[in-house]
């Protein structure tokens, strides 16, 4: 069975393709992509996923302003929320957390190491709270 529903938010075709299989490799995890902010709004609210993984730097909707928006919405505030990023600088790392999310994961990552990344991030919260 899987327990763990991750919305995949990315403007690139191959980095969709890289985490959908990372994460699809361990049988815990069930994957949905979205190739926009927009859409990644729609799937969220009908799709109630665990985790979402978003893409900083993507057109018309950025990462921060599909955050705000899914923030926005009662339905789908209280999922947490992954950035991904391939500027991790200090400066940007400390805004991206001011946003609420609950981590930021550097690109390039290591595909092997996904599902476990993503897993320590939503436990470390779940015992936060």
């Amino acid at each position: 069975m899987r327990g763990i529903r991750v919305l995949h938010v990315d403007d690139e075709p191959d980095i969709r393709a890289v985490v959908d299989l990372s994460l699809t490799l361990d049988p815990e995890f069930e994957v949905r992509s979205c190739a926009s902010g927009a859409e990644a709004l729609v799937v969220a609210a009908e799709w109630s996923p665990t985790v979402i993984l978003l893409d900083v730097m993507m057109p018309e909707m950025d990462g921060a302003t599909t955050l705000a928006r899914l923030r926005q919405n009662p339905g789908t505030a209280h999922i947490p929320v992954l950035l991904m990023t391939a500027r991790a600088l200090a400066d940007d790392m400390q805004r991206f957390r001011s946003l609420g999310v609950l981590a930021v994961i550097s690109k390039p990552f290591d595909p092997l190491a996904l599902p476990a990344l993503v897993r320590g991030h939503l436990t470390a919260q779940q015992q936060a709270h």
